[in-house]
């Protein structure tokens, strides 16, 4: 709440003095601004040829235009915000178990890799275990649990960055109406470099999986509440 609100429209507890003092400004240091020199930066003094014209003539070095727009135009506003890097929360590391919260897979167990540039989480499935294949999540989508495998054996390419993830703008052909109205859409087609990548990365987290047992079928587990059951007082 406000240290000094308002009783009514335009009448506040506190008046301007009052306020003055509970804010103790008396005590910050106030600097005066320097005198800038605008006049000698933006002027120059020019020669002047006659007796009777004074001999010098001082000369705005950056004349205002004779013309201007009918119309203002808009200025951007400048912003002194600087973007930071996400924070990672400390229950999240490199092979921590996540539960996905939402999106297309949500309820799966998936494996954290890294953390992307961008802030958002690399994960796997793995694929051959409960079909999520590599994609980013938003650790605020995430539910972390307990269970963590060791990923000191695999390497995470640098190609798997945010830049692998955007899609390729393409030409869209216009369909006609029969086409348009067809139920029958051809499937999306994998690419094989992309099917590639994917076996390599789950490969190596398969040989960590099959060390401990049950894991697999851990993973492979949907995530699910029943009736009276509250996330935040359960540790997973």
């Amino acid at each position: 709440m406000s240290r000094n609100s308002f009783l009514a429209p335009g009448v506040t507890r506190l008046s301007r003095s009052s306020a003055y003092t509970k804010r103790a400004l008396y005590k910050k240091q106030k600097t005066a601004a320097g005198k800038s020199d605008a006049t000698a930066q933006n002027t120059k003094t020019v020669q002047v040829n006659g007796e009777k014209n004074g001999k010098e003539r001082i000369v705005a070095l950056n004349k205002a235009p004779r013309w201007y727009p009918a119309e203002d135009i808009a200025q951007p506003k400048a912003s002194r915000k600087v973007a930071k890097p996400t924070k990672l929360r400390s229950t999240i590391t490199p092979g921590t178990v996540l539960v996905l919260l939402a999106g297309r897979f949500r309820g799966k167990r998936v494996v954290c890799l890294k953390q992307l540039a961008s802030g958002l989480l690399l994960i796997t499935g793995p694929y051959k275990v409960n079909g999520v294949p590599l994609r980013r999540v938003n650790q605020a989508y995430v539910l972390a649990t307990s269970t963590k495998i060791d990923l000191s054996n695999v390497q995470i390419d640098e190609k798997f960055n945010d830049e692998y993830f955007k899609e390729k703008k393409s030409v869209k052909a216009t369909k006609t109406e029969e086409e348009f109205f067809d139920e029958k859409q051809p499937k999306k087609v994998i690419s094989e470099s992309r099917s590639a990548d994917q076996k390599s990365v789950d490969k190596e987290i398969l040989t960590a999986i099959s060390q401990t047992s049950h894991l697999r079928s851990y993973l492979n587990a949907s995530f699910s509440l029943r009736k009276g059951q509250a996330p935040h007082a359960m540790k997973f």
